[in-house]
């Protein structure tokens, strides 16, 4: 249970990394939920997607472990 979460917590951050960075390059300001309450810089939205990505690998890697 507790390896999915972090799964879960993993993407959802990688998706606002993700969403903010996008719609700062091809939009007209970030996407998502994170522009609602602070103002991110690109690069701390590309850290928050590289962070996320790590968290949701870590997560995975730690789901299949415990399954074999």
């Amino acid at each position: 249970m507790k390896n999915e979460i972090i799964l879960t917590i993993g993407w959802i951050s990688a998706i606002q990394g993700a969403l903010g960075v996008g719609g700062r390059m091809f939009g007209d300001g970030p996407w998502g939920m994170l522009p609602q309450w602070w103002d991110v810089p690109t690069a701390g939205y590309a850290a928050i997607l590289v962070a996320g990505l790590a968290v949701a690998a870590h997560g995975e890697s730690a789901r299949r472990r415990s399954r074999a």
